[in-house]
């Protein structure tokens, strides 16, 4: 019932949407019916394809794992080091609150016009959030399990892997799940600023221009299907992971 409801819904509103458009005349540039999508989906399937691989399969996922990894290893070193948490925190919230659509720019300056300039646009908007709910998760371990842990002797690295990091593991995935939308708005959004001749924000930029729409919601389509797939990816892996937490059992 989970998943029949959602997509029960969604069939209505694909049906109304096709109803509407083509009962009330609507013009398919300003906006196409369902079918007029579906067939572009069919019949593009190519260069939707040549997109996709372009930018999620390289700018999205690359990005996605240098950013949130750096920001993994940067937050044990920050949990180490109050010094770095003092410095590097308040600096992590100025560069998060950077309009993307200004530093992407620069990024596609530094990097050249191919993939890797999206991938540090999506490093730098998957990093900051990977950080802050690391640092946040790794003190959310309670003072009498600490104890506990020091009265066995524990260490540093005992305690942050037997206790500390299954206790912070609902904040990492947390930023993984908001992460991973992040990412794909981030490489399309880079892609207006210069790339070769493909990519889906390429795609939807030059198709605009060229007044094809239904193209660009074909384009559209395939990134949302793409970004819940991933989103629901990483939520299945935390269930897997994290079974035993309450948030867990209780949903």
């Amino acid at each position: 019932m989970r998943l029949l409801v959602p997509l029960y819904f969604g069939a209505w509103i694909l049906i109304v949407w096709e109803v509407v458009v083509r009962g009330a005349g609507v013009p398919f540039v300003l906006l196409p019916p369902p079918s007029a999508i579906g067939v572009r989906l069919v019949t593009s399937s190519a260069i939707l394809w040549a997109d996709f691989r372009q930018t999620f399969l390289k700018a999205v996922l690359i990005g996605y794992a240098l950013g949130c990894g750096s920001a993994f290893l940067v937050a044990i070193a920050i949990d180490r080091s109050p010094f770095l948490q003092r410095g590097l925190l308040p600096l992590g919230n100025f560069v998060s609150a950077l309009p993307i659509i200004g530093v992407a720019p620069i990024l596609v300056m530094w990097f050249g016009f191919d993939w890797p300039s999206k991938a540090a646009v999506v490093v730098v908007m998957t990093f900051f959030p990977m950080l802050v709910n690391t640092v946040a998760g790794l003190a959310a371990a309670g003072a009498m399990e600490r104890d506990l842990m020091r009265t066995y002797a524990a260490g540093y690295w005992q305690t942050l892997v037997k206790l500390r990091l299954p206790a912070a593991a609902p904040f990492i995935f947390n930023a993984l799940k908001i992460n991973s939308t992040l990412a794909l708005i981030g490489a399309i959004v880079a892609e207006f600023f210069g790339t070769p001749i493909v990519g889906m924000g390429f795609r939807i930029s030059t198709e605009v221009g060229r007044m094809n729409i239904d193209m660009v919601w074909a384009e559209i389509a395939v990134a949302a299907v793409a970004g819940s797939a991933f989103y629901g990816v990483v939520a299945l892996i935390e269930r897997a992971t994290t079974f035993w937490h309450p948030s867990v059992r209780s949903g």
